[in-house]
């Protein structure tokens, strides 16, 4: 795998994690990951000149650039971040935040867009500011920063800390009359080094205005502070220089290399010179502040995972007792469902229903009240067993959400007829078989039109296979006229009971296995895991994996 496509993928994976951290947009550490990411996308040599208001950044910066490139004034003057960049002629150009842009030949609008108010405020609608110069030091692949003067306001502060991150190389202006100060040396330490940035060159401004005493008190003082910021610099170049900024700048615009050289200026450009060539190719330079980073992004997705890890176990706890909650609701509704059914299908065996109807049918049709009888007594025991049924139904379809299989439709029978037998029957009753009488009588069930001769010996059949009451082994005596006719309705109701009893199971059967499966509990064992949580947390390991895989890739190549 090819370096570059290294960089990429580190940059990807920090990317993902900025996002899956889910931090608070003003998070130092998503400010951090923000800006490295676009540090390694920069393909350019960075250097940004940094200090408090009035240390005289701007000056030095013109003084290098041997113009009035950068506006400087005895007020704090630069409110945005001045990106110095090569081009052919001396160009401005002012993004802003609504994606528009302005671009003008000189530098004259940047104090429209890149100075401060009279409230000494930064605008709020510039996204960047860039001034193209053509110089050779620039051409060779380097920009500088021009940042805003630190320790006078926090919202700049905070954006000179972000741009720190992204430069190969820092310098710090300071000022000989009040050299260190608290924040200066706090900001060595917060903004710097505890970010792993280590190449820091110091240039001593204003020095020329000390006596030489005092002037040999300040380099010893700032040669043991200076040293803590070499470690990645190149071998027998030192990262601490004395500088007269506006003397130098005067003298470059009369053109006196001389007086140029008695400034320390040309010393200082040497020394830059060298360093950019020595670092250009130097992987640590960058490394170390990815390592810095990674430490942080570490702990705090450490922290994040074990805080997911909590919160899967809290979700499968509830998972699991809401799962043996299901568990015992089906069964209780499933018992009872059982129960009333198995009483419904008691009630309509028809064994128990000939024990029970027979004579109430045998009396509502010789009353002519079939139908009335058979609505307020057939019809609604149905009713208030499928009632019944229906309450377990509704229970399980509501506590376990399932649809509804719908509402049982019973169509009972319709009136039987009652035929009676002709009096020349006796000598017609063995005509037919009990075969026979089984094919005609049970699945006709509905109309029974028995009539004639056919009628009679369906009718003897059906009580042979009803009631087997009939001794087939003893002569069956004529029976009476009045007889003929109770045994008529007697047939004919029992042959309507089997009837009942065979349509209720066959509408009956297919509806229970329906009614089961709506009382079934959807118990998922994979619910947490289909968690967005559960997918949050390997994500992240997914990502620290590829971030570590690639780091160790990177280091690799550069050992090598």
């Amino acid at each position: 795998m090819e370096e570059q496509e290294i960089y990429q993928n580190i940059i990807s994976n920090l990317r993902s994690i900025v996002g899956i951290l889910d931090l608070e947009s003003d998070s130092q550490l998503k400010k951090d990951l923000i800006s490295i990411c676009d540090y390694f996308e920069n393909s350019t040599y960075r250097i940004a000149v940094f200090g408090p208001f009035n240390h005289g950044k701007s000056t030095l910066l013109n003084a290098l650039l041997g113009k009035k490139t950068l506006p400087i004034d005895l007020i704090p003057t630069t409110g945005a971040a001045i990106y110095v960049r090569y081009g052919k002629n001396l160009q401005t150009k002012i993004s802003f935040k609504d994606g528009t842009e302005i671009k003008e030949d000189g530098t004259k609008i940047l104090k429209n867009y890149a100075i401060l108010d009279e409230q000494s405020r930064m605008r709020d609608d510039v996204s960047s500011v860039e001034v193209y110069c053509c110089h050779p030091f620039l051409e060779n692949g380097v920009e500088f920063i021009d940042l805003p003067g630190t320790n006078d306001r926090e919202d700049r502060d905070n954006l000179v800390k972000d741009k720190l991150l992204t430069a190969d190389l820092i310098v710090q202006v300071l000022d000989a009359r009040k050299l260190m100060t608290l924040g200066e040396r706090e900001q060595l330490t917060n903004w710097l080094l505890d970010r792993g940035i280590r190449t820091v060159v110091f240039v001593v401004n204003f020095i020329n205005l000390l006596e030489a005493e005092d002037q040999k008190e300040v380099y010893h003082r700032l040669r043991f502070i200076a040293e803590s910021f070499r470690a990645e610099l190149p071998s027998g170049i030192s990262n601490l220089y004395r500088v007269d900024a506006l003397p130098a700048l005067r003298s470059r615009l009369k053109g006196d290399s001389t007086a140029a050289q008695t400034t320390g200026l040309v010393t200082f450009e040497s020394a830059l010179q060298n360093i950019v060539t020595a670092h250009k190719e130097n992987f640590k330079i960058r490394f170390s502040r990815v390592e810095k980073l990674l430490d942080r992004v570490k702990n705090i997705a450490a922290l994040e995972g074990e805080k997911i890890i909590v919160q899967l176990q809290q979700e499968t706890a509830k998972e699991k007792q809401k799962n043996e909650i299901k568990k015992k609701a089906e069964q209780l509704i499933k018992q009872g469902l059982e129960q009333s059914i198995s009483q419904f299908k008691n009630w309509y065996y028809f064994p128990n229903l000939l024990e029970r109807y027979r004579i109430d049918v045998v009396k509502a049709l010789q009353e002519d009240t079939f139908e009335f009888w058979q609505l307020e007594t057939i019809q609604s025991q149905i009713d208030l067993y499928q009632q019944e049924i229906n309450q377990w139904v509704n229970k399980g379809c509501e506590f376990f959400e399932n649809p509804h299989p719908g509402k049982l439709l019973i169509k009972l029978p319709e009136s039987p007829s009652v035929y009676f037998p002709e009096e020349d029957l006796s000598n017609n009753n063995d005509k037919f078989g009990d075969e026979d009488i089984a094919s005609v009588a049970i699945p006709a069930g509905l109309g029974f039109v028995l009539g004639g001769p056919m009628g009679a010996a369906v009718l003897g059949g059906a009580s042979y296979l009803f009631n087997k009451t009939i001794n087939q082994n003893e002569e069956t005596p004529i029976p009476t006229t009045s007889d003929s006719f109770d045994r008529a309705y007697d047939r004919a109701a029992r042959v309507y009971l089997a009837a009942v009893s065979q349509v209720i199971s066959e509408t009956f059967d297919p509806y229970h296995k329906k009614i089961l499966t709506a009382v079934t509990a959807n118990v998922s064992k994979s619910v947490v895991q289909q968690s967005q949580d559960y997918y949050k947390l390997h994500l992240l390991e997914n990502l620290m994996n590829n971030l570590n895989e690639n780091i160790k890739l990177l280091v690799a190549k550069n050992k090598n």
